[in-house]
C-alpha cells in the first residue's frame, strides 16, 4: 500500500467499489478464479455433484408426486359433482407452492453466484486501482497474533495487500469454536502491517469497543503487564507490555505515536508481536464500503511514517546475554567465538583473521526470550460463568430445582 503522502503515491481510488458491474467480465474473472482453484463454490467438482445428486431427489420427489396427484385427481373427477373441485384445489395448492419455493430457490441461487462474483471483480479492480492485489481466500493465515491459533476452521477473505512502502494487508476473519449446539462463529476484521525489526509483544486494548464484561479480545493479561502512560491515552486504551519491558514501550509510544493511536485507531485494538502490527475489529473490514476503506486507509497512512522510528529499537537485553560468561561459555561450546566478560579476550571457535571491536556496540535486531510473549491469564468472568450453567445443570437435571419453587 502506498502512503498517500510520498512522493508519487497513487491518490485514493474508491471508484471500482460503485461504478457500474460489467457482468460478463465479473463472471469470467469468477470462473478464473475457480479454475485456478483459488475459490470454492459454484462450479467446483465437488458443488456440481451435490447440485446433480439434489436435482435428482427434487425430480424423483416431484415425479411421485404429480403421479399421485393425477392418479387422485381422476378418481375425484370420476366421483363428480362439488368435491371434486374441492379436491382439486387441495392438490393445486401444495403443488403451485411447491413450485414457488423451488423457482425461488434457483432465483437465489443464481442471484447469489451472480453477486459473489461482481464482489470478487469489484474488490480485485479496487485493489489493483490502489497498486494493491486481491486473493479471495487465504486458509490458515500464517500469522501470529492473538486471534490467528484459536479454534478451527480459520481463513482470511477478500484479502486486499500491498508491498509499498511495506507490507499491509487488509481482510476479513473467521474461525469456530466448539461444537454441535455450542458451535459458534467468530468474525473478525484486521489489518496487517509488516515491521522492520521484531518487537516486543505489546497489546492496547481499545476501551471504546469493550464488551459489559469487559475486552473483547480472545485473550485477557496479567494486569501486573498493564502500563499507564502518561496524557490521555489511559482513557482510550489500556497498554500491556512484557514485565520489564516498560523503558521498551515508552521508547516505541512517544508522545506522537500515542497522538496519532488516539486520533486514527481508538476504535480498533492493536497488537505488536515479532515483526507485526497488527489491528483487529469484530467488523469485516474488505467490504464494498468506500467509506470504510477511506478509514482504513487513513488510519494505515497516520501510523506509516511513524513506524520508520521503531526501526530503531534494539533489545538491550541481548547484548547483555552475549557478554554474560554463562551464556558465552554456552555460545563458545557451539563452536562460536565470544569475548570473556573478564579478560576482554577472545575464547571459543575458531581463530580470525581481524580483530575484533571491543564490546558489542549495539544489540542485534530481535526480542529476548521474556519479551517475545505477553502473559495470559484466565478471565473471572469466563470461570464464573462456566461454574454458573454446570451448577444449573445439576440443579435441573437432579430436580433440585423444584426445592426452590413450591
Amino acid at each position: 500500500m502506498s502512503d498517500p503522502r510520498s512522493a508519487g503515491a497513487l491518490p485514493f481510488d474508491a471508484r471500482p467499489l460503485v461504478d457500474a458491474v460489467d457482468r460478463p467480465a465479473a463472471r469470467e474473472f469468477a470462473r478464473r478464479l475457480r479454475a485456478q482453484g483459488r475459490v470454492t463454490g459454484w462450479g467446483s467438482a465437488t458443488t456440481i455433484v451435490t447440485i446433480v445428486v439434489v436435482a435428482v431427489m427434487v425430480l424423483a420427489f416431484g415425479g411421485t408426486f404429480v403421479s399421485i396427484f393425477v392418479s387422485i385427481l381422476t378418481t375425484v373427477f370420476a366421483s363428480g359433482g362439488q368435491g371434486a373441485w374441492i379436491g382439486t384445489l387441495v392438490l393445486i395448492v401444495p403443488l403451485v407452492l411447491f413450485g414457488v419455493v423451488a423457482a425461488a430457490i434457483v432465483v437465489g441461487v443464481i442471484r447469489g453466484t451472480a453477486g459473489q462474483s461482481e464482489r470478487w471483480w469489484r474488490l480485485d479492480r479496487f485493489a489493483r486501482a490502489n497498486a494493491m492485489s486481491y486473493l479471495p481466500h487465504v486458509g490458515q493465515p500464517a500469522l501470529p497474533g492473538m486471534i490467528f491459533g484459536i479454534g478451527s476452521s480459520r481463513a482470511a477473505s477478500d484479502v486486499v495487500r500491498g508491498d509499498r512502502p511495506r507490507f499491509v494487508e487488509f481482510a476479513n476473519y473467521r474461525y469456530t469454536t466448539g461444537s454441535g449446539k455450542n458451535r459458534t462463529t467468530h468474525a473478525w476484521g484486521y489489518v496487517a502491517v509488516k515491521l522492520d525489526v521484531p518487537l516486543p509483544n505489546i497489546v492496547l486494548d481499545a476501551r471504546g469497543n469493550n464488551a459489559i464484561f469487559g475486552t473483547n479480545l480472545p485473550a485477557t493479561f496479567d494486569a501486573d503487564q498493564r502500563l499507564h502512560l502518561e496524557g490521555d491515552f489511559d482513557e482510550h486504551f489500556a497498554l500491556y507490555c512484557p514485565e520489564g519491558y516498560e523503558r521498551d514501550a515508552l521508547y516505541l509510544f512517544t508522545p506522537d505515536i500515542m497522538a496519532r493511536f488516539i486520533d486514527h485507531a481508538a476504535a480498533l485494538d492493536v497488537e505488536i508481536v515479532d515483526d507485526w502490527l497488527f489491528l483487529y475489529a469484530k467488523r469485516d473490514f474488505s467490504t464494498l464500503d468506500p467509506a470504510t476503506w477511506a478509514w482504513l486507509f487513513s488510519v494505515v497512512a497516520a501510523l506509516l511514517d511513524k513506524l520508520a522510528q521503531w526501526g530503531r529499537w534494539r533489545d538491550e537485553r541481548l547484548a547483555e546475554a552475549a557478554a554474560d560468561p554463562v551464556a558465552g561459555t554456552a555460545m563458545a561450546a557451539a563452536g562460536g567465538a565470544v569475548r570473556d566478560a573478564a579478560s576482554g579476550a577472545l575464547v571459543g571457535g575458531a581463530a580470525v583473521p581481524f580483530a575484533a571491536p571491543a564490546g558489542l556496540l549495539r544489540p542485534p535486531p530481535g526480542v529476548a526470550p521474556q519479551g517475545r510473549r505477553l502473559t495470559r491469564r484466565v478471565s473471572w468472568v469466563s470461570i464464573a460463568l462456566m461454574v454458573a450453567i454446570i451448577v444449573w445443570w445439576i440443579v435441573s437435571q437432579t430436580g433440585m430445582l423444584g426445592l426452590f419453587f413450591r
